[in-house]
């Protein structure tokens, strides 16, 4: 059985995370600016489905990017020197967040409910939560969003309109926190996605030990773009 959490309670500890279903932790409390902090801090992130209360989850293992293994493809090089896109951070967070959410093959529905929608946008008006932006001229083609905490990045949820639209998309995001001193992106669960780009599994003990260390680091970043446009050129 897990905790269910009041206004009042935190997080037990990760250990007590179920092994079935990987990563419950605990069901309830609330999406306010404070709770969702001190979750991720600790390794923790909600995910549940509309109508149902919200669950806590930190799975194990973690999938996590560190900023200099970021693998770019030669499929992925060739998308980049097409130079038709531009890339920006924080100029359509909600708009962002919609297409996230929006319908994806196989699978109608969304975890993104109205409630999590409302407190992301919060969590980015105050200057935690961030998205990056994937451009054809006008129209919105890919992108991503997630949270920063010190020097460490998680990540949400991305999506794409375009061929390795998310994929280009996170590559500048990873590209400029590496230059920004950040040490490690979570991205919570395995996919072949993420494993692509140079993601990998480590232990929720490890991930925990992370945050840790660099969660009370002063953050370096402005979260604005001062990339060279061709920078994945240097890239072995």
């Amino acid at each position: 059985m897990i905790p269910w959490l009041t206004e009042q309670t935190g997080f037990p500890p990760l250990s007590q995370a179920l092994s079935d279903p990987d990563g419950l932790l605990a069901a309830g409390g609330d999406l306010s600016e404070q709770r969702l902090i001190e979750a991720y801090a600790q390794g923790i992130f909600p995910w549940y489905s509309d109508g149902d209360p919200i669950l806590w989850w930190s799975p194990d293992p973690r999938c996590v990017l560190f900023p200099d293994q970021l693998h770019i493809s030669r499929s992925l090089r060739k998308s980049m020197r097409k130079q038709n896109y531009s890339v920006t951070f924080d100029q359509s967070f909600a708009e962002v967040m919609q297409a996230c959410a929006g319908p994806r093959t196989g699978n109608p529905g969304t975890w993104i409910t109205n409630e999590m929608f409302a407190a992301y946008c919060h969590l980015h008006q105050q200057g935690w939560a961030h998205s990056v932006e994937l451009w054809q001229g006008n129209k919105l083609a890919g992108g991503l969003y997630g949270i920063a905490i010190g020097r460490v990045f998680f990540g949400e949820s991305m999506f794409s309109h375009v061929s390795n639209g998310s994929k280009i998309a996170f590559a500048w995001l990873v590209e400029q926190l590496k230059n920004w001193g950040y040490a490690v992106i979570d991205c919570q669960v395995r996919s072949e996605h993420l494993i692509s780009l140079g993601a990998q599994e480590i232990s929720r003990e490890l991930f925990a030990q992370l945050l840790a260390q660099q969660v009370t680091q002063p953050s370096l970043s402005d979260w604005q773009f001062a990339l060279e446009k061709d920078w994945f050129e240097c890239r072995t």
